[in-house]
């Protein structure tokens, strides 16, 4: 294994693992609504895409900016459509 293989593991296991928390944390509740809960499952899976993409901080944080608004977009479109529907929250 390269130092470069290792470097890449070494910052790609603490991106996965807050991916992982974030995800958690939205599914037991953290957040109020779809809009809410898909930034932040957005942003976690955006950092990890970012960090393997570029292997750096810059592009890590590009990708959770990236990722949350696609996010927040998809959640607050699954909103109204479930508002249309006369499903609350989306539910």
């Amino acid at each position: 294994m390269t130092r470069t293989d290792r470097s890449v593991r070494h910052r790609a296991i603490p991106a996965a693992s807050l991916a992982g928390l974030l995800a958690a944390t939205t599914m037991l509740g953290g957040c109020s609504d779809h809009a809410h809960s898909g930034a932040l499952i957005g942003a976690g899976v955006g950092a990890v895409a970012g960090q393997a993409i570029g292997r750096n901080t810059m592009s890590t944080v590009g990708g959770a900016l990236l990722g949350a608004g696609v996010g927040y977009a998809i959640g607050s479109d699954y909103e109204r459509v479930g508002r249309r529907h006369g499903h609350g929250h989306g539910h």
